[in-house]
């Protein structure tokens, strides 16, 4: 089965506090280093007066390209860690910068990479993050005896149901995953012995947001 893309919706903010160190990770969708390069620009002009604003962007689909920054930290203690966050999550088009107001006390290498990873974490709670999917709009016909299996299998299969409309017969707009579209077809025809109509449509990308289909 293909890879599913997550990425931010909506960016975050979270902060964690080790030894009096105040770390505050802000998150925001980027598309392009350029953008990348923006919003890190500005949070290092919003937080002029912190010692350290260490950074991480991931952008492409395939995560081909990969950014990040110590700021000053020890090398592999800040940028590389957070880096590794973003990666383990399977994030892309994305950026991460965490803030830190140093509170007098040194941390030492693992407290360091400790502390970033999960001030990003933090971050990451706070964020709201989809996994856009690819998917084939399947427009099924069939009768009111019908639309029950129609919609037990959709239920069943998790497959999002954009439109239904009853009428004389009974017309759903269903997507389907390219790699299931062969199976979906197989079982609706057996559990309507065949009366059903299914006509495809050029695929489609989308994801789901609170209960809410959004095509993009």
């Amino acid at each position: 089965m293909p890879e599913k893309i997550r990425y931010l919706y909506q960016g975050g903010q979270g902060e964690i506090t080790e030894k009096k160190s105040r770390f505050i990770a802000t998150l925001a969708p980027v598309r392009t280093e350029d953008e990348a390069q923006a919003f890190i620009d500005r949070i290092k002009k919003q937080y002029w007066d912190a010692r350290h604003n260490c950074s991480a962007l991931v952008i492409g689909e395939r995560r081909e390209l990969t950014r990040c920054s110590d700021d000053g930290e020890p090398p592999h203690t800040a940028g590389r860690p957070m880096l590794d966050v973003l990666l383990g999550e399977g994030l892309t088009n994305m950026c991460a910068v965490v803030t830190r107001y140093f509170g007098g006390t040194l941390l030492g290498t693992g407290g360091l990479i400790r502390a970033y990873q999960a001030a990003v974490k933090e971050g990451l709670a706070a964020s709201r993050i989809v996994e856009r999917e690819t998917a084939v709009p399947v427009t099924v016909q069939t009768d009111y005896t019908g639309v029950g299996k129609l919609l037990y299998l959709t239920a069943a299969e998790n497959l999002p149901v954009l439109e239904t409309d009853y009428a004389a017969q009974v017309t759903a707009r269903v997507l389907v995953p390219p790699e299931a579209l062969s199976g979906f077809r197989k079982k609706l025809l057996e559990a309507t012995a065949g009366q059903a109509r299914l006509a495809c449509g050029d695929p489609v990308v989308f994801v789901r947001l609170d209960n809410e289909i959004r095509l993009l």
